[in-house]
């Protein structure tokens, strides 16, 4: 099994038409700026946001671990947290929310059907993204296969940090792959992210050459990738691929992650690297850059 820590219904930007997307969890990646940093850890983790907080002591009656106090600033948690869940199941105002939980497929097909006339009348279908969802290939293979034969249009969101026999698996099942490319440079993509990006633009280059439809999402980042060499050497080497995208996702940096990091104790950009929102002009000139070299952009997606 895999922990699902969201599933988004009528989404817009994960594929093409409107979607159902499913949020597996864990990620061999840590981004600096991620935007779902709850995905990153495979097991469960519990989110705390304070304002939701009205101080009913719930929580702290149902741990079984007598973990949890409530002080002015909120509760508190004193780290013998074994993440059995029943402090979430007690919360009246979700105060307190556990990210990841098993499905049965039963019943997570069930919330896929539900969709169903609007995602065939829009051309959409299903999502799997994470966190990772490479990471659980036999998990995957599971749940791609059985929305097949339920006839979903299937799209996967995928760092392709994986090995190759993993992307061989799960390339005949795909009909779509949404493809992260953070950066050309290994050495700042290690840095950024906690790998080095090899195999990544190999299995990019192995998915090219199988004639698989793909996309590719770039998040551009002020201060980490939205200067004009690094965003050129990823024009060149896209353009350069036996199959091209059909499209490139260019998706402007938000920091939607900090509040997250802040629900769940830890710390955002814990290295404070300089990040930021590009301009209307980056943004334009980037556009430009890839129209030039052949390449269908544009920003969101």
């Amino acid at each position: 099994m895999a922990l699902i820590f969201d599933i988004k219904r009528f989404a817009v930007n994960d594929g093409p038409g409107i979607r159902t997307t499913i949020f597996l969890k864990g990620c061999p990646l840590h981004c600096v700026w991620c935007h779902n940093p709850e995905g990153i850890d495979a097991k469960p983790v519990k989110l705390y946001t304070r304002k939701k907080c009205i101080g009913c002591k719930s929580c702290v009656d149902a741990c079984p671990q007598h973990n949890l106090t409530l002080t002015p600033d909120g509760i508190k948690d004193s780290g013998r947290c074994i993440l059995c869940g029943r402090c979430t199941d007690e919360c009246p105002t979700l105060a307190l929310q556990m990210a990841g939980k098993e499905w049965a497929m039963d019943d997570l097909m069930t919330v896929m059907e539900k969709e169903r006339q609007v995602m065939e009348e829009s051309g959409g279908g299903v999502t799997v993204c994470g966190g990772e969802p490479l990471m659980h290939a036999d998990y995957l293979v599971t749940l791609l296969t059985e929305l097949r034969r339920r006839g979903f249009h299937v799209t996967v969101d995928t760092t392709l940090y994986a090995s190759q026999s993993t992307v061989t698996r799960v390339m005949p099942l795909t009909d779509l792959f949404l493809i992260d490319l953070k950066t050309m440079d290994s050495e700042r993509h290690q840095r950024l992210t906690g790998v080095p990006n090899r195999q990544i633009l190999d299995n990019i280059r192995y998915v090219s050459e199988q004639g698989t439809r793909y996309w590719i999402r770039i998040p551009l980042i002020k201060g980490v990738n939205a200067d004009d060499d690094g965003i050129r050497r990823a024009a060149q080497f896209l353009k350069g691929l036996p199959t091209p995208p059909e499209v490139v996702n260019i998706l402007p940096y938000h920091d939607i992650g900090k509040g997250k990091h802040e629900r769940m104790g830890t710390h955002y950009n814990p290295e404070g690297i300089d990040m930021g929102e590009p301009d209307e002009a980056t943004l334009n000139r980037i556009i430009s850059l890839f129209g030039n070299m052949g390449l269908n952009a544009k920003v969101g997606g």
